[in-house]
């Protein structure tokens, strides 16, 4: 099992909800799934300005979350998320 972080900080609401209709879809083909995730997240150590959301990401191996990142067939699934905001994945490999 390996684990991904997913920091959003999230401009455009509705682009975001559109994207979350469907990233559930694009998580299963690949066994991925969140094991936690919060709407108000804390920078408790460093400088670093708390995003809107926070998510942790488990998937059954490296290769698993580089083919639900990579997967063309979701392509525009990761474009809503991208274009709802900031966001920065972390693959703890």
């Amino acid at each position: 099992m390996i684990y991904a972080t997913v920091k959003l900080t999230i401009k455009d609401a509705d682009m975001f909800s559109a994207y979350a209709e469907r990233a559930g879809e694009a998580l299963k083909k690949y066994g991925g799934a969140p094991v936690a995730q919060s709407r108000s997240p804390m920078v408790i150590e460093g400088s670093a300005e708390a995003p809107t959301r926070a998510v942790v990401l488990t998937f059954p191996d490296k290769e698993s979350a580089l083919g639900w990142i990579n997967d063309p067939e979701f392509a525009e699934v990761h474009a809503l998320r991208a274009g709802s905001g900031q966001s920065e994945i972390i693959l703890l490999a």
